[in-house]
């Protein structure tokens, strides 16, 4: 029997398991039943791949989508396994063919849809007596709970193959569950006695904001123009907001498309497909879209309307940056869409379940609206402790000042006192300024709190009432047009004079970066060679092109960074490379070493992968430090003191002038470097000027009214200049 970890580093190409993923190994290979709640992107799928590959028999894979399955067999095919999948788009003949590759021990994994087990009076499971079946691979398990965000009957039929097939393991696995919906799972399964691991939540790369619902689409085009080659998905609540978003992008100019569940099946399989081989830039969905897509180049996910629950945020969020690399989760809000969604919510005559549906909808309305780390709220919503400042979130990001807001809480708790807690936010706020509305009666318009905040607009009260009721000073009833309530903590502020005062936001951090094009592959960890990864991604895409795959599937995005940093110039150095394991380096290295030599050649660099042996033993997570005094961004400096020009520096070091030009920024920022000393002053006092009249100060905009006689490098030094002027 071959080790876990030398089958990891054949088939896969990593040296070593990530998260709980040894763990739910090792305990599946001793046949023994697995619960696995691992957040998307971290890898799940390999806790049943690898087990699958060390044991005999097949491994059957129960899956939810079409395209979950084609992607997965793709991408094992691509490694050099022998996997297949079963499902409603294939044709009698294949899926004959496949079932007899079944039967003579052919497949090492087999992919079907649920509803393939309860099909035909249960005809594939009696199949699968006459079969060594490895495993049992539940993937998407959450489908199977009543109290999951997505429940599907045809799970239910799954609770019955314990009872027939005792003896072989069952392997159950989600990236969002809560601990209601964990528990379910294992009892709908009927797992016995299962071992229970649970991974972090954090998915440190993925930064989160949260913006007004106001301009939608002006704030979507104006990222998009600031991240042209970025592909993402921004997830609408209604088809004909998916279309309506789609062509009005368009319009501008954007690569998009749009998919929703009344488009025929063989349209959306067409439009997935364009997307996930990188002939669509952005995708505009309904959630229909997305469950077990695996494309892992996704460096944005929006939500234009509110999602239903934390559960369904956090698995569409977590469809960026499965790559590892920074990636964005922007969520435009408005309290309508509470109002809207809390109609959905409301099950007939089912009051516990709408309960349940009303709460998770409130948890997400708390998320959107709350003043603390976002990335706190949702480790903590799963049950993870955070300790907060997690420095890449909208919150974390801003700046604050305190705001004593004692007296304005209790003209606020006042006017739902003396109207006898009978009404919602719109008309207490109403009726705190003064409305005229036929709603305000003349009784309520006799009480001594009428009209008394009318020295405030409507968003300030709005942001109050959120405010007392996160932190717990006021309470609200759980139903469908909900009203204000009172409670110890309202009555303390009331009549005790208990003082409230709260984090006010001075500046609040935008998801529109003020940055260059982002062209420039680099991170803290890679000094990448820009125009190689640009190769290599066009190299890539024939190749998927000619295999009919999509390009992820042949390698990420992280593979081709590894490459186009550390320049590795033979099949041997190729073993040092994440993602390359040796049915890749066979297949794939003489069609990829070509293009890296050749780059080494003109550019008269060699190869570093001596280099990354010492960047692998470092930790994960490594703590913050100041850029000024770290790593690649001091090697600049040092040769910037030295009075090398930033040509010269890029070469010296073989790095592009961008990536240069971008760690002298950051001695902008931090004024370790004066901005005179990279740009003619008056250069500087111009493009401050016009920086000064946007709102949302965008290098595009600003190079635009200035014409060609400034660099976009001037703008982002000026801008660095400006903004470390106003801290």
């Amino acid at each position: 029997m071959k080790s876990p970890l030398k089958i990891l580093q054949q088939y896969f190409g990593y040296d070593s398991f990530r998260l709980e993923q040894a763990n739910a190994v090792e305990n599946v290979i001793a046949k023994k039943d697995t619960f696995v709640l691992m957040p998307t992107g971290g890898g799940k799928s390999l806790c049943y791949q690898v087990p699958a590959l060390v044991l005999e028999g097949t491994a059957i894979v129960i899956s939810p989508l079409i395209a979950l399955m084609k992607d997965q067999v793709d991408a094992l095919r691509v490694n050099g396994i022998s996997a297949s999948y079963i499902n409603s788009s294939m044709s009698s003949f294949e899926q004959i063919e496949t079932l007899n590759q079944l039967k003579n021990g052919e497949l090492k994994l087999l992919y079907v849809a649920p509803e393939k087990l309860s099909a035909e009076k249960g005809a594939f499971l009696k199949l699968l007596n006459e079969v060594k079946v490895s495993l049992f691979a539940v993937d998407e398990a959450h489908c199977v709970s009543h109290w999951g965000h997505d429940f599907r009957p045809d799970y239910l039929f799954l609770n019955g193959l314990k009872n027939q097939f005792p003896q072989i393991p069952i392997i159950a696995l989600t990236a969002s569950a809560d601990e209601i919906t964990r528990q379910d799972i294992i009892k709908q399964l009927n797992l016995q006695q299962p071992l229970v691991l649970v991974s972090s939540f954090d998915r440190a790369n993925i930064k989160y904001f949260v913006q007004p619902k106001q301009s939608v689409l002006h704030h979507v085009t104006q990222y998009l123009s600031e991240h042209p080659n970025d592909s993402g998905i921004i997830y609408c609540l209604s088809r004909k907001g998916t279309e309506e978003m789609s062509n009005q992008l368009k319009e501008n100019g954007i690569n998009s498309a749009f998919y929703h569940a009344g488009i025929p099946s063989a349209e959306r399989a067409k439009v997935q497909e364009d997307f996930i081989k990188d002939k669509t830039q952005v995708m505009v969905a309904t959630i229909a879209f997305g469950m077990g897509i695996d494309k892992s180049n996704v460096r944005f996910v929006m939500h234009a309307d509110l999602p239903k629950n934390i559960e369904s945020y956090y698995q569409e969020t977590g469809r960026a940056g499965r790559d590892g690399l920074p990636s964005e989760a922007i969520l435009f809000y408005s309290y309508a869409d509470v109002i809207k969604l809390r109609r959905f919510a409301m099950i007939e005559g089912n009051e516990e379940q709408s309960d349940l549906m009303l709460r998770k909808l409130q948890q997400m309305a708390d998320f959107a609206e709350l003043q603390k780390c976002r990335r706190q709220y949702l480790m903590e919503y799963f049950g993870e402790n955070h300790p907060g400042n997690c420095n890449n979130c909208d919150y974390c990001l801003s700046e604050f000042e305190i705001w004593d807001a004692t007296t304005d809480s209790q003209k606020l708790l006042s006017a739902i006192f003396r109207l006898k807690e009978k009404y919602g936010k719109t008309l207490i706020i109403d009726f705190l300024r003064g409305s005229k509305s036929v709603k305000i009666t003349d009784y309520m318009r006799g009480l001594p709190t009428y009209g008394i905040g009318n020295n405030h607009d409507k968003d300030y009260w709005q942001n109050l009432i959120r405010q007392l009721l996160i932190n717990g000073f006021l309470s609200e009833s759980n139903e469908e047009f909900s009203v204000l309530k009172l409670n110890d903590e309202s009555r303390e502020i009331l009549f005790k004079g208990k003082k409230v005062s709260f984090k006010k936001i001075k500046e609040q951090a935008k998801a529109v970066v003020v940055e260059e094009m982002k062209n420039d592959y680099s991170t803290p960890e890679f000094d990448a060679n820009q125009d190689l990864f640009v190769e290599l991604r066009t190299l890539r895409r024939e190749i998927a092109e000619r295999e009919n795959v999509p390009p992820y599937v042949i390698f990420s995005d992280a593979t081709l960074l590894e490459l186009s940093t550390f320049l590795p110039n033979s099949k041997e150095e190729l073993n040092q490379i994440s993602g390359f394991g040796a049915f890749k380096i066979e297949k794939y290295g003489e069609l990829l070493l070509p293009t890296i030599l050749e780059f080494c050649k003109t550019h008269n660099l060699s190869s570093k992968v001596s280099e990354k042996k010492q960047k692998k033993q470092r930790e994960t997570k490594p703590k913050k430090v100041n850029k000024s005094t770290s790593g690649t961004f001091n090697t600049t400096f040092q040769l910037y003191k030295e009075n090398n020009s930033i040509e010269e520096i890029a070469r010296i070091r073989n790095l592009s002038i961008n990536t240069i030009q971008n760690h002298l920024i950051n001695f902008i920022s931090d004024g370790t470097i004066n901005a005179s000393e990279l740009v003619n002053t008056n250069k500087i006092e111009n493009i401050i000027e016009v920086a000064k009249n946007q709102k949302i100060q965008s290098l595009k905009v600003i190079k635009e009214a200035l014409g060609d006689d400034y660099s976009y490098f001037e703008i982002h030094v000026a801008v660095a200049h400006y903004k470390s002027q106003q801290e």
